[in-house]
């Protein structure tokens, strides 16, 4: 069996230079690889594309890389709870490529699956469209997108053996899923990593075969992006 386990994270980021694309899982604050993204800032890579649903919130997640303006381009869904993500897209600062959530996922999960585009018909007759093939099907027009092409994916899981095979934890599920597998190199660091055999096969997420290097992540905050409470 293939041992993919590195020590650390530094390991696991080795390759990783300016100018890159870089998905990297998660929603709001739920499930994003914490680890990698604090050192994605100590190595002061710079002119990143990345691939994320939203940017965390202003001091945390991505928002610690877009701090240090990092990031060239964010490809998003929406923009979220960070006032600086919002502040350095508004000013032109920051290129930007909103794209319908569904359709986001969608491009992650063809490149994770070999299929180089798919029509969809989110965005059709919108700015969303603009330079894309329209084709009708079924007496709807749908446009066509092309599958994404990323450097590195770096997920976050709740367990994972040393072969690679991951298990997600609750909504952590959402983008990582998706992005396991969809980028030349797939990086995760998981709370749990255990030997081969000790994961049950039927619970498995994500086989090993779609991840090249895994490791141990450690002190994850979880940090709560909007916390509500009950009244009394």
């Amino acid at each position: 069996m293939i041992n993919k386990k590195v020590n650390n994270v530094q390991e696991a980021l080795q390759g990783i230079e300016d100018s890159m694309t870089i998905m990297l899982g998660g929603f709001g604050l739920s499930g994003i690889p914490e680890n990698s993204i604090a050192e994605l800032v100590k190595m002061n890579v710079t002119d990143l594309t990345c691939i994320s649903n939203n940017a965390g919130v202003d001091d945390f997640g991505l928002g610690l890389l877009l701090q240090k303006k990092q990031i060239k381009k964010m490809i998003s869904s929406y923009v979220g709870e960070n006032a600086e993500f919002e502040r350095q897209m508004l000013s032109g600062e920051l290129d930007v490529e909103l794209t319908p959530q569904g359709t986001l996922a969608e491009k992650c999960r063809a490149a994770q699956a070999g299929i180089p585009a798919f029509f969809t018909p989110a965005g059709y007759g919108t700015e969303v469209a603009e330079g894309k093939e329209a084709r009708e099907f079924n007496g709807k027009m749908h446009i066509m997108e092309e599958a994404y092409k990323a450097d590195f994916s770096i997920v976050k899981a709740w367990k994972g053996d040393v072969a690679g095979n991951l298990i997600f934890k609750g909504t952590a599920r959402n983008f990582n899923a998706c992005m396991a597998g969809a980028a030349k190199i797939t990086i995760a660091e998981v709370e749990e990593l255990v030997p081969v055999g000790t994961l049950d096969p039927n619970q498995i997420h994500i086989p090993g075969i779609m991840v090249q290097r895994i490791f141990k992540g450690e002190k994850f905050e979880k940090r709560i992006e909007q916390r509500t409470v009950r009244k009394k």
